[in-house]
């Protein structure tokens, strides 16, 4: 009896530490299943020998096709818990998926930024579920689905906060959720890539309250450490080095581990000479009081969109016989730099390698860039002439594109010339994350899709006389995505504008403008006037104004770019040779691959004999104890099941669409599910609207 009552009240004690972790290895109980970000499940009910028996077991429609859905659900106690496309949030039986409660904001305008799930946090009685909508951070009863008035101001802060006051007008909001260290809620945010853009500073906000707790600034302000790597009054304009990829937590040393992506403006560094950290950097912050414990930068002076991609993985490695506790972080550029967690000395070597200098006026390109040893990069490097996609239709065409522009070095910079950007700027590794098991092996699924960068000089104040108001704007605010002619990209990730009257109507479009959708960043700061002129440019309604004389708006970055244009054939096949996509299992004690497969088919080409190509993806792996990985991520929309041992495909599934999250997988009374997001909408495939569960057949 002493025994079970001392063992009661060191159960209670611990429940009463902020943070209190009463889940079961049934659940999926944080962001990509747990504070280390590792996509793990202990569960092996579902194994290699049984998943062919593998079933649909229930299917939750959100009945929101409004863009795309990329949560990972998390599960507690045998409650899903997940996000539709506008971020209407709900909570299911994850048994049967019959819904629980449903929030949706009453008198608030539709939220149109892309949310990759939510955060929970208990202290043994109250339970609280934290998630992201628009530039608001919200706080709900994980019981009711109500608002918590007392969190903030009536149940929500603002994401602005401890951004400065340069923030309050410009695009701020959280693609990913955060992590929970005792009752602190630390964040980062997505942000404008653009000359706008505002500080990515990282911040802790007070779980009970919503009160700012701590900023740690990731452009230094003067008497901080980094700040001699930027201008003297670069802190005062620049912004970006933001964190939007998610973070991973070692709570029992109090260590939040942040990655960060490149300063703005992405593709031109002129206005901010130097190192520029803390962009591109891997930071080891202290959790509680927000303090730098170490930190390593992956890309120096990033003008090429290398945002660190995917919360960092912890795990434990043995490293020449010794366990060592490490931290491994993907890029965009194929490769896995793996740290001691407690010290951020590199597990393999890493050297600098000199690289090209820059050709564009004012641009000063850092000499050299890191580069590991080990693991070798998980995708190609270089895309030569020998390596243009021998199936291409119209090859010929191809090949004159690729001798008209550079190429040739993983860090050739921008030009206006052009350059084939390879890996992409999607990656490589992207958003999803990787998987790592409790041997040490790390799994990671990554694109090789090429892109064509061409840097442009920004038109004069004289050109721009020439135009519209509305297109003077357009082309200084859109023409880089949606392209100058208003036709997009060929893959649909950037969509025509032509005949957009056909389409949307007005008040669509200007919410579009000054939210923002999935990708999009809003533009709060456009002013009224200004927005409703280029409504009236993009659905045929406005005349060239001669008489505006007035000057045109200047910035300090001379040179805009021609957008993101993926290099495909004329059917939107990649222009390099296959494969497009890979999926790899590195062994991060040892540093070698295990193995690697391409990932995902066109049925197409597979019918015409040609060997699987794979596809472009997005969403991360799921690794269990039954030896298997699951992802679905591909542009065919299949859901897979392989052994995660040698890679051998077992089981796969057609989902009603595209599966572009990572899922998650957890036991109710005992019985596994695995679940999965399915809302397409990306890469031109249909819309979805669903949630899909599946366990084995009894």
């Amino acid at each position: 009896m002493m025994k079970k009552t001392l063992f009661f009240l060191l159960f209670l004690a611990l429940g009463l530490f902020g943070w209190i972790n009463f889940q079961t290895a049934s659940d999926w109980p944080e962001y990509l299943g747990g504070p280390e970000r590792n996509h793990y499940s202990t569960l092996d009910k579902i194994t290699t020998q049984n998943v062919d028996k593998l079933q649909k077991t229930w299917e939750y429609h959100t009945l929101d096709t409004s863009g795309q859905i990329q949560c990972n659900p998390i599960i507690i106690n045998g409650v899903l818990y997940a996000t539709s496309a506008s971020i209407k949030v709900f909570a299911l039986n994850a048994a049967t998926g019959q819904e629980i409660w449903r929030y949706e904001a009453a008198g608030e305008a539709a939220w149109f930024n892309t949310n990759r799930g939510l955060t929970y946090w208990t202290d043994g009685k109250e339970e609280r579920l934290l998630f992201s909508a628009g530039p608001w951070l919200y706080a709900l009863d994980a019981k009711t689905g109500n608002l918590i008035p007392s969190f903030g101001k009536n149940g929500r802060v603002s994401l602005k906060e401890g951004l400065g006051a340069a923030a309050a007008e410009k695009f701020v909001v959280a693609t990913t959720p955060g992590v929970v260290f005792n009752n602190l809620y630390i964040t980062g945010t997505r942000l404008s890539e653009g000359s706008d853009a505002a500080p990515g500073h990282i911040r802790a906000f007070d779980v009970l309250t919503g009160k700012l707790t701590w900023v740690f600034h990731t452009i230094p302000q003067p008497g901080e450490e980094g700040y001699a790597t930027w201008p003297k009054e670069a802190y005062k304009s620049v912004g970006g080095a933001n964190s939007w990829a998610g973070m991973a937590i070692d709570r029992k040393r109090e260590i939040v581990y942040v990655p960060t992506g490149s300063a703005a403006f992405d593709f031109y560094g002129g206005n901010r000479k130097g190192q520029n950290l803390y962009a591109n950097c891997l930071l080891a912050l202290n959790a509680r009081t927000g303090k730098r414990i170490w930190h390593y930068q992956t890309i120096h002076h990033d003008i090429w969109d290398r945002d660190l991609p995917s919360p960092p993985v912890l795990l434990t490695l043995n490293v020449n016989g010794k366990a060592v506790d490490a931290v491994a972080q993907t890029t965009k550029h194929g490769y896995i730099f793996v740290f001691d967690r407690a010290t951020g000395k590199p597990i393999f070597p890493i050297e600098e390698q000199p690289v090209p200098a820059s050709t564009l006026a004012g641009e000063h390109t850092w000499p050299t860039q890191p580069k590991p040893t080990k693991p070798a990069p998980f995708v190609r490097q270089a895309f030569t002439e020998a390596d243009l996609n021998p199936f291409a239709e119209n090859r010929e065409e191809l090949l004159t594109t690729f001798r008209g522009i550079q190429k040739g070095h993983l860090f050739t910079p921008p030009s206006k010339q052009g350059v084939v950007i390879f890996p992409g700027f999607d990656g490589g590794a992207e958003w999803g994350g990787a998987a790592a098991s409790p041997d040490g092996m790390f799994y990671v699924n990554a694109n090789e899709m090429p892109w064509v960068h061409q840097m442009t000089d920004l038109p004069k104040n004289e050109d721009m006389k020439a135009l519209s108001p509305g297109e003077r704007i357009y082309q200084t605010k859109c023409a880089s995505c949606h392209g100058k002619e208003k036709k997009g990209d060929a893959t649909g990730a950037f969509p025509s504008l032509v005949d957009l009257k056909k389409k949307r109507a007005k008040d669509y479009t200007v919410t579009i403008i000054k939210q923002g959708k999935g990708m999009m960043p809003g533009f709060p700061t456009i002013s009224e006037s200004d927005r409703n002129a280029i409504v009236a440019y993009l659905y045929g309604e406005e005349q060239k104004d001669a008489h505006t004389e007035g000057k045109i708006s200047g910035s300090v970055i001379p040179y805009g770019f021609t957008g993101y244009n993926r290099f495909v054939d004329k059917n939107g096949f990649p222009a390099i040779k296959p494969p497009w996509s890979v999926l790899a299992a590195v062994d991060l004690n040892t540093g070698e691959y295990k193995w690697k497969i391409p990932l995902g088919e066109f049925k197409s080409l597979t019918a015409k004999g040609i060997p699987q190509t794979g596809t472009e993806n997005y969403g991360g792996p799921v690794v269990t104890a039954g030896n298997l990985l699951f992802i679905g991520a591909t542009k065919d929309e299949m859901f897979r099941a392989f052994d995660r041992r040698d890679g051998k495909l077992l089981w796969q599934y057609q989902l009603p669409a595209g599966g572009y999250a990572t899922p998650a997988t957890y036991a109710v009374n005992g019985k596994q599910y695995v679940v999965i997001a399915c809302g397409g909408a990306k890469m031109g495939t249909k819309k979805g609207d669903s949630y899909v569960a599946f366990a084995l057949l009894e």
